[in-house]
C-alpha cells in the first residue's frame, strides 16, 4: 500500500532546493515515489493510506555522522572538568563497560536519535555488534564502526583482536538494507601506521567508510609534528590513508594546505561544534572547506562530549558560532545548515543515494516537525524555522525505510521508559552506580 503525507510544508533538500509551502510526499514499501505542492497530487488513490501533516515541516530524515552512542552512561559526568577525559571516562570505560551496558547503552541513545528526527547514524565505540543488534532491532539505519586502537580497550585485548572483531561485524552486516559495519582506528597518535593501514584496507576491501579523529587536539599536532614533521592530514595522506571512503572527525586544527589534500583526495569531514567548543577546543574551518566543496555533515560526537544526540543543537551551534566566528551574520545561511545536517551528511557517510533527500527513488527516510508549539510560529521559511527555532521536542513523526517509528513524539514499537530503566538497573550495579558520590 502506498503512504500519502500531505499538506506539509515540503523541503526536500533536492540538487535544486526545491520546498513547497503546501506540498505532499507519496511513498510504498521503503522507496519514495514523488512529492510535489498539493494542488499538482491530483486525486490519491483508492489504496493510499493518507497521513495530514498538519501543516508541519516534512524533512529528509538527519544523518549523524559521529556519534559514541554507548557513552550515554557517562554524560553528566566531570562536565566541567580540566581532566574529565582521564579522571572519569577512561577509568570508567575499564571497569564499568561491558557488552551488556554497551547494549542497554545503545538502545537508549537509539531512542534518543530517533525521537530527535535523526535517522542514520554512524557509530563508533567498543562492542560494536551490540550497536548494531540495537539498531537492527529499532529500526534506524547505522553503520556500526568498530574502534581501534593500540592500547588494550574494555572489548579487547589488542589492536589485532579489535580487527578481527570489527571484520566479523562487517562480514555479519554486509548484505543487510539498513545497517553495515566498518573498522574505525581512535585516531592518528593513538593507532600505529600499521593499524591504520590494516584498518583503511580492510574497509576498502568491503567498500564502507573509514573513520577516525583527526586534527581535534592541541597534543595530537604537537605529536606529530615532532615525530614526522607534518600535520594530522599530511600523515594520513603520506601513509596512504587519506582517500574518497576516509572521514575525517573534528578536524578543527586545519591548514591551507590541509584543506586542499581533503579536497584532491576526495575525503570528509564530520563538523561536531557543540563538543568542541564546549570542550574549547576551538572552531573548524567549516567555510574554507564549503569553499572547496569538500562535503561535511553534522555529527554530535558523543553523549559524554556533547551531551545530546539530536542535531537540532548542532544546527543552532554550527549557525551562531560560524556567523561570530567569521564576523558575518550573512555566512552559514539556515539552507546551508540543514544541508549539513541531511544531504551533506548522507554524501560524507557515502549514503547520498540513498537518503539525505526527498527524491524519487530514494528511501524514505522522513521527518515531521510540528509547527504547533509556541515557539514554531510563526513559518516564513522553513529552513530559518529548522535552524533557529525548533528543537527535537519538535519532532513529531518519524518514518525510516517507509516505516514508521516515532508517531505523535512517541516511539511505535518501542517502550522508551524499559529501556531507560533497564539502562538505569545496570548503571546502579556497576560502578556508574557509586558515581553520585563522587562527583
Amino acid at each position: 500500500m502506498k503512504t500519502l503525507i500531505t499538506n506539509g510544508i515540503i523541503v526536500t533538500m533536492n540538487p535544486a532546493r526545491d520546498w513547497y509551502p503546501n506540498g505532499y510526499v507519496m511513498f510504498e514499501g521503503s522507496k519514495i515515489l514523488k512529492t510535489g505542492p498539493m494542488d499538482e497530487l491530483g486525486k490519491p488513490q483508492e489504496d493510499c493510506l493518507i497521513k495530514d501533516a498538519c501543516r508541519g515541516i516534512v524533512m529528509p530524515g538527519m544523518v549523524n555522522t559521529h556519534s559514541h552512542i554507548g557513552m550515554v552512561p557517562f554524560r553528566g559526568l566531570g562536565d566541567d572538568c580540566k581532566d574529565r577525559l582521564r579522571v572519569f571516562l577512561l577509568p570508567m570505560e575499564q571497569q564499568a563497560m561491558d557488552k551488556r551496558m554497551a547494549k542497554a547503552s545503545s538502545l537508549f541513545a537509539i531512542c534518543e536519535l530517533l525521537l530527535g528526527g535523526v535517522t542514520t547514524v554512524l557509530d563508533m565505540y567498543y562492542f560494536e555488534e551490540q550497536a548494531a543488534a540495537a539498531m537492527d532491532e529499532l529500526g534506524i539505519r547505522g553503520i556500526a564502526a568498530q574502534t581501534v586502537i593500540d592500547q588494550g580497550a574494555c572489548d579487547v585485548t589488542s589492536p589485532r583482536e579489535a580487527i578481527a572483531r570489527g571484520e566479523a561485524l562487517m562480514k555479519q552486516y554486509q548484505d543487510h538494507p539498513r545497517i553495515s559495519a566498518c573498522l574505525a582506528p581512535h585516531g592518528t597518535t593513538t593507532c600505529s601506521p600499521d593499524m591504520l593501514k590494516l584498518a583503511y584496507q580492510l574497509d576498502r576491501d568491503y567498500q564502507v567508510p573509514f573513520t577516525l579523529h583527526a586534527a581535534e587536539m592541541d597534543y595530537e599536532i604537537k605529536e606529530l609534528r615532532e615525530q614526522y614533521n607534518c600535520t594530522p592530514v599530511e600523515f594520513l595522506d603520506q601513509i596512504g590513508v587519506l582517500g574518497p571512503e576516509t572521514i575525517a572527525a573534528h578536524c578543527i586544527h586545519l591548514t591551507a594546505e590541509d584543506r586542499l589534500l581533503l579536497k584532491e583526495r576526495g575525503s570528509k569531514v564530520s563538523h561536531c561544534i557543540a563538543s568542541n567548543t564546549k570542550a574549547a577546543k576551538g572552531v573548524a574551518p567549516v567555510l574554507a572547506m564549503h569553499d572547496l566543496q569538500i562535503p561535511v555533515g553534522l555529527g554530535t560526537d558523543g553523549p559524554a562530549s556533547g551531551n545530546t544526540l539530536d542535531l537540532f543543537t548542532q544546527m543552532r551551534f554550527c549557525a551562531n558560532f560560524h556567523k561570530n566566528e567569521n564576523q558575518d551574520r550573512s555566512v552559514f545561511p539556515a539552507e546551508m545548515i540543514v544541508s549539513m545536517a541531511t544531504i551533506e551528511g548522507a554524501k560524507a557517510l557515502g549514503l547520498d543515494s540513498v537518503t539525505g533527500s526527498i527524491e524519487s527513488g530514494k528511501e524514505a527516510d522522513l521527518v515531521v516537525v510540528e509547527t504547533d508549539s509556541v515557539n514554531m510560529f510563526p513559518v516564513y521559511d522553513p529552513y530559518s524555522a529548522l535552524v533557529y527555532s525548533a528543537n527535537s521536542g519538535n519532532v513529531r513523526d518519524v518514518y525510516v525505510a517507509g516505516k514508521q517509528l516515532v508517531k505523535g513524539k512517541k516511539l511505535v514499537s518501542a517502550d522508551y521508559r524499559e529501556i531507560r530503566n533497564r539502562l538505569a538497573a545496570l548503571m546502579d550495579w556497576s560502578a556508574f552506580g557509586t558515581m553520585e558520590r563522587i562527583v
